[in-house]
């Protein structure tokens, strides 16, 4: 099979976390295809064309149920970029889970999402976490070799801070394309880093500070993971703080005639880094509420932002 050359682009991203059936190693069966597919058309009718995987999404069920709808459907993969992580290891018996960017183990990976997503390149490789064992030499020369090979177009990171990626980013002849972070109205380390500077809860963040000004200076795509806060704000609200929030959310969709969850992927994307939201819910009609923060620009204004913000904070800016 081959593709067009592809890079991530467009305003979401469409994980595929939930494709495949249980978090174990039985195997998939036909209602887990079906259940792809009809993700999978949600996604593409809401205008999303960025498919994000990893090697470890349910035992690798979930890139192979997407390899099956893929080669169910020709044409599909021409119109589509194809995104998958490699490097951690999931426990097996008494061994527990690991991380691994070793080189032989990085090519042995991308050989075998390769395999379950039945096509012959990878349009962007992320690698999933950092591991303290590895040699940033030889994983410039894994990614290199995957690349010359064609085999692999474009390369990331995930979970990543700027002293990580800078070592990384000076040894590979392309630029690294995307880093995704853990980034919503709820998980806002990444956002309070900035304001926290010179103020004494700064060392409690914890966000790797200047980690989103380094993408944003090497225009390193920033992706979203978590983006829709696990229904915190538009399903299940457990606190106060999140019951406030998500009545705003709500009277701001309907003021805009939209979706509870566009105003929750608007948030991110109206900040000037052009974040880019990964929506994860298998289910076909959330993938829907998902459409206009696909197709439209985000409809807030700076108080709207702000009052988003400060709501969910629950508390003044410094």
């Amino acid at each position: 099979m081959t593709t067009k050359t592809g890079t991530s682009g467009g305003r979401l991203l469409y994980g595929c976390m939930g494709l495949g059936g249980s978090w174990d190693t039985e195997p998939y069966g036909a209602q887990d295809i079906a259940d792809a597919e009809a993700a999978i058309e949600a996604a593409l009718d809401s205008g999303i064309t960025t498919f994000d995987h990893a090697d470890i999404y349910r035992h690798g069920k979930a890139e192979a149920v997407f390899g099956e709808v893929l080669a169910r459907t020709p044409g599909l993969r021409e119109r589509i970029v194809v995104q998958t992580k490699c490097g951690i290891r999931l426990a097996d018996g008494e061994r527990p889970g690991i991380y691994d960017l070793s080189g032989p183990a990085i090519a042995l990976r991308v050989e075998e999402s390769l395999a379950r997503l039945r096509t012959d390149v990878i349009d962007v490789l992320l690698l999933h976490r950092p591991d303290p064992l590895a040699d940033p030499d030889d994983i410039a020369e894994a990614l290199m070799s995957l690349h010359r090979q064609g085999l692999v177009r474009r390369f990331g990171v995930s979970n990543m801070g700027a002293v990580q990626m800078a070592p990384l980013q000076a040894r590979l002849d392309v630029p690294l394309a995307a880093n995704q972070l853990e980034m919503s109205l709820q998980q806002r380390d990444w956002l309070e880093a900035g304001v926290l500077v010179n103020t004494p809860q700064a060392a409690a963040n914890g966000f790797p500070f200047g980690t989103v000004e380094f993408c944003r200076a090497n225009g390193i795509s920033l992706q979203a993971w978590g983006a829709l806060a696990q229904g915190r704000f538009t399903g299940r609200q457990e606190t106060p703080g999140e019951v406030a929030t998500a009545r705003l959310i709500s009277a701001l969709a309907d003021r805009k005639g939209t979706t509870p969850e566009t105003i929750l992927l608007w948030w991110l994307q109206r900040h000037p880094a052009a974040i880019v939201p990964v929506v994860g819910s298998a289910r076909p009609e959330r993938i829907r509420a998902c459409r206009d923060a696909a197709q439209r620009e985000p409809d807030l204004s700076r108080e709207e932002w702000y009052e988003l913000w400060l709501t969910a904070r629950g508390a003044p800016l410094p």
